[in-house]
């Protein structure tokens, strides 16, 4: 099965781009782990989280571990669809240019 490309402007910000590339490899990514790995302020992160949940690329789950608030989010069944597509896209981009997408390509 193959993914359409298609270019998405929401998902191609830096920062969006490095959080739904880091929620497209989890089930589940509690939100200490994504603010740490991607190095946001919890304020950054929670504007970006709210932008993807509002398209409807990203659910957020929040639950208590005893006292304590936990927020973990993951990618929905249209957010990883519009990953793949951006990427395809991406992919053509760089194809046109003649360059690999992945390192071990170079100089085929």
């Amino acid at each position: 099965m193959s993914t359409e490309p298609r270019f998405d402007e929401l998902i191609h910000a830096p920062t969006r781009l490095s959080l739904v590339s880091l929620l497209a490899a989890t089930e589940w990514a509690e939100f200490r782990f994504v603010r740490d790995s991607l190095g946001l302020s919890d304020s950054a992160l929670s504007k970006q989280l709210t932008t993807l949940e509002e398209a409807g690329y990203v659910e957020i789950r929040k639950a208590f571990v005893g006292k304590r608030p936990r927020t973990s989010a993951r990618l929905t069944p249209q957010g990883h669809g519009a990953f793949a597509g951006h990427v395809a896209a991406l992919q053509d981009i760089v194809a046109r240019a003649g360059l690999a997408v992945l390192p071990d390509q170079v100089g085929r």
